[in-house]
């Protein structure tokens, strides 16, 4: 190749390059090539110009919709469908459409809007509408237990790598917080903030609580050094004086304070759970039995259950001696079909029970005379049912699953046989026990979140069953279940307790 290139230089002949592709256009119903190109070019221009500029808007006709609202965080539905929270944009389609901001808690508002589109330039420049909802709070404690509901699932779910959980708590209380200006208001608020501090347990959520903590000292507005130093004060003063708060502590803190933390006098000294009972003098106001529809109760004195530095008294009670047999269920069956196992599949469309719901276990460790696979829901029925069956000198008593302190105290004081199966109590599970919450706390909650259409969150269960390594559960064993869950590991047995405010 080089000898060649080198003989051209010598040679030095200058190398001619022809083009002999030549491409003629023809003509084409007596047009030249010139002008029907020309038509073309502009036939492309206008249909690109059309797609752009026009056509959107004939097949999409309609407005960006700017939904906001007073305060943020409602649910907009358009025409009774759910598209958004505020703030948010959505796209409606032109025509009249009925909008809806919902929070609950807070009276909802209803508008009709008719929606108008723009024709020319709607992709480039869309047709925008701002759409506002004024939302007045009539009822802020079922708001605030609406909220505190979906914190504990939001906890429970553990944190997030991608995103941190959103900080629902502290938005609630910023929404109700001007209600803390009422003081009966503030402290059924501030009991749901305390049943909320059970379901700490990451640090994005301990975070959100400090946060709700802090604006509800404030009625819901930023807080003032004064307001700051009040709420700081009841956090350390809380967990200052709880013996089981350390651990749990020393896992929220970052590695270096939660290192400072466990070698403190203070983690060291706490000793963690320890439950202890005692007896107190209080008339003995119950048969020491009572026979009731096949179930035998045996009755308990009066007296405290002291758990991490706090006491509770309990009153006098009669407690089940066993889970509710067979026979028994039979008997509230007979009268309520609904329960019965023939009606299983509409429990569990209705999200009553569960596919185990009665069904027969066959396993020789099982303790035969219980009935099986009884939901928290079913529980619940059947203790209602036995209320109307007590006799009228125990008018002032109720029948009832057990509260967790009951249970607890019951077992311990009258050395009952726990472990046949776990037990469901009344209470929301809450895996930070050590934080107690009041009875009357408890109720006002449990009210408030079923007026705010509440989520079934999990149920306590207690005390272990046959299907446990044995010594592996005992009396202090705590469990959770969903409040549907039908098992051949889980009964209950029912409680006769002082009516409320007897």
């Amino acid at each position: 190749m080089a000898d060649l290139f080198f003989k051209i230089l010598r040679i030095g002949k200058k190398i001619e390059i022809k083009n002999q592709d030549r491409v003629k256009l023809p003509v084409i119903l007596g047009i030249k090539p010139q002008q029907y190109l020309e038509i073309l070019y502009a036939a492309a221009i206008f249909l690109i110009l059309f797609f752009v500029l026009v056509f959107p808007g004939l097949v999409k006709p309609g407005s960006a919709g700017t939904f906001i609202s007073q305060p943020r965080g409602a649910a907009v539905r358009i025409d009774d469908i759910t598209l958004g929270f505020t703030p948010c944009t959505i796209f409606i389609p032109d025509g009249k459409h009925n909008i809806e901001f919902v929070l609950p808690g807070f009276t909802s508002d209803k508008q009709t809007v008719d929606i108008k589109s723009r024709l020319f330039g709607s992709l480039l420049f869309p047709s925008r509408v701002t759409i506002a909802g004024n939302l007045i709070c009539t009822e802020p404690v079922d708001a605030l237990a609406h909220t505190a509901l979906e914190y504990m699932y939001w906890a429970a779910a553990g944190e997030m790598e991608e995103f941190e959980n959103p900080m629902i708590l502290s938005e609630g209380v910023y929404r109700v917080g001007p209600a803390a200006k009422n003081p009966a208001l503030r402290k059924a608020m501030q009991g749901i903030l305390d049943v909320s501090l059970c379901h700490t347990i990451t640090r994005s959520s301990a975070r959100d609580f400090l946060r709700a903590q802090f604006l509800l000292d404030n009625n819901g507005l930023s807080p003032s050094s004064l307001t700051a130093v009040s709420s700081l004060r009841r956090a350390v003063l809380q967990i200052g004086n709880n013996s089981a708060a350390s651990t749990w502590l020393a896992e929220l803190l970052p590695r270096e304070a939660a290192a400072q933390l466990t070698q403190s006098a203070w983690y060291t000294e706490n000793a963690g759970n320890q439950s202890r009972i005692g007896a107190i003098d209080i008339p003995l106001q119950l048969p020491s039995s009572l026979n009731l529809e096949v179930v035998s109760f045996t009755s308990v004195t009066p007296g405290y259950l002291e758990k991490y530095g706090h006491r509770e008294t309990l009153p006098p009670m009669l407690i089940a001696s066993l889970p509710v047999s067979a026979e028994a269920w039979d008997r509230f069956t007979g009268e309520n079909s609904e329960w019965s196992a023939e009606n299983r599949e509409t429990l569990i469309a209705r999200g009553l029970a569960g596919e185990d719901y009665l069904v027969p276990v066959d396993e020789t460790a099982y303790p035969a005379p219980a009935a099986p696979g009884i939901s928290w829901y079913a529980a619940k029925a059947y203790c209602a049912w036995l209320n109307t069956k007590l006799p009228p000198s125990l008018s002032l008593w109720e029948v009832k699953l057990p509260s967790e302190a009951e249970w607890e105290y019951a077992v311990l004081r009258s050395e009952l046989n726990a472990g046949l199966l776990w037990e469901w109590c009344d209470n929301l599970f809450a895996p930070l026990d050590f934080f107690h919450v009041d009875e009357e706390t408890r109720f006002v909650f449990e009210k408030a979140s079923r007026a705010a259409d509440s989520y079934p969150l999990d149920r306590l269960l207690r005390g272990g069953s046959w299907i446990n390594t044995p010594g592996s559960t005992g009396i202090e064993s705590r469990g959770a279940l969903p409040p549907e869950t039908s098992s051949p590991f889980v009964g209950f047995r029912p409680v006769i307790v002082p009516k409320r405010g007897n």
